[in-house]
């Protein structure tokens, strides 16, 4: 089998490259990600190369054909080719010479089935000549990748105990190649092992977590996760009422034609209580915007109303989430449609246009100020320069007669 001509391939900067490591004699190929992903016909994000050549050679041949190189992951074999198309990581072959379950100390190879027998799925252990296009398969990864099969390369336990991540990596894996049941070996390692996520930093289970949920349909795979008890040692705030409630946002987005959202789907599994999601968000080591987020989303039930009012006060996305997540579908198509293309609007009125009016300044011009804005924006967020300027005289004089 042969890897598809064309697309990505095709690239005249990609071809100097490979002339750099001397591909056509076997010394690089195409390896993991890209090769799976074309020959599923799916978009190339990111291309990988692997290598014999080791990181110092690797970085000699390119500075002498002019192509900016950086050492990213030298010490562990790995340089990024920058190129005027995106970034490439090279990296030499590898064998493990020891691992913790959090790293791994490599020796470098130049046998290709050695560096592919470190990979953790079958169907990421394939690799293509650049030149003839030939794909290299080691461990059946072609036959998983027709299936629909996500499966550890040999024994699932030792994979997961070189690297602990690699459980949610299958789950993630599974979410986005598999079909059907998943594997059985792996989900046994998986949920034998699953109080090994404890051992990782929050930063890489967060990653990982939010890659699932942004795949299109991420519930049932949740679903799985949550009923063998995936989550309890990290993340026990995941129930069932939360794998409910996701199913129910996944088909809502999928209705309505809306983009996977992570984390307000992260939202949709935990309970509708910002505190909650606060040390959530706290343990997950997330950015204080997405902390910000969770916990508006965590807020979901919404009395009914007029949702642009909503989005005024806590902004479009967020109000999106609430709408998203309450419990009711009456009326939800109308409010999200009133939200599609809105924009916050701006009221055209300072408070030194309220004291140009007779007000003192002082506590009462932003008192004052904030009834117009409430005033203004319950009644449309009218855009008629005059009418604003009216309903602010009407409070000024009002607060003038009051305090006369």
């Amino acid at each position: 089998m042969k890897l598809p001509e064309g697309g990505w391939r095709a690239q005249a900067d990609l071809n100097a490259l490979l002339a750099a490591l001397d591909a056509e004699s076997g010394a690089a190929r195409f390896v993991g990600g890209a090769v799976r992903d074309t020959l599923l016909d799916l978009a190339v994000s990111d291309l990988d190369i692997a290598t014999r050549l080791l990181p110092d050679d690797v970085m000699t041949r390119l500075k002498a054909r002019d192509i900016r190189v950086i050492p990213t992951g030298i010490d562990h074999g790995t340089v990024t080719a920058v190129l005027p198309h995106g970034p490439i990581e090279i990296t030499t072959l590898r064998r493990d010479v020891s691992t913790d379950g959090r790293r791994a100390t490599i020796a470098f190879s130049d046998d290709w089935r050695e560096d592919a027998a470190r990979r953790d799925f079958t169907i990421n252990a394939l690799s293509a000549d650049p030149s003839s296009g030939e794909i290299f398969d080691y461990f059946g990864g072609l036959d998983d990748l027709r299936n629909g099969r996500v499966r550890f390369i040999g024994d699932p336990l030792q994979r997961i105990a070189e690297d602990h991540l690699r459980i949610l990596r299958f789950f993630r894996f599974h979410a986005r190649f598999g079909r059907g049941a998943p594997d059985g070996p792996a989900m046994d390692a998986c949920t034998a092992r699953a109080n090994d996520l404890m051992a990782l930093s929050r930063e890489r289970i967060a990653d990982e977590l939010l890659k699932l949920l942004a795949l299109p349909h991420p519930a049932p795979t949740v679903k799985l996760m949550a009923e063998a008890g995936i989550f309890r040692p990290v993340l026990p705030e995941i129930e069932e009422g939360g794998v409910e409630r996701l199913f129910r946002l996944t088909a809502r987005e999928t209705a309505l034609g809306l983009p996977p959202e992570k984390l307000r789907r992260l939202a949709a599994l935990l309970p509708p209580d910002p505190a909650a999601a606060a040390a959530v968000a706290a343990r997950l080591r997330l950015s204080n915007k997405a902390l910000k987020r969770l916990v508006s989303a965590a807020s979901w039930p919404q009395p009914a109303g007029d949702p642009r009012l909503l989005a005024y006060a806590i902004g479009r996305d967020e109000a999106l989430d609430r709408l998203l997540l309450r419990d009711t579908d009456e009326g939800l198509a109308d409010a999200i449609a009133a939200l599609g293309d809105w924009e916050r609007p701006r009221l055209a009125l300072s408070g030194g246009d309220l004291i140009a009016m007779g007000l003192e300044p002082g506590p009462a011009v932003a008192r004052i100020l904030q009834a117009v804005e409430r005033e203004w924006s319950e009644g449309g967020f009218s855009d008629d320069g005059e009418a604003v300027r009216a309903l602010a005289r009407r409070h000024v004089d009002e607060a003038l007669r009051d305090k006369a």
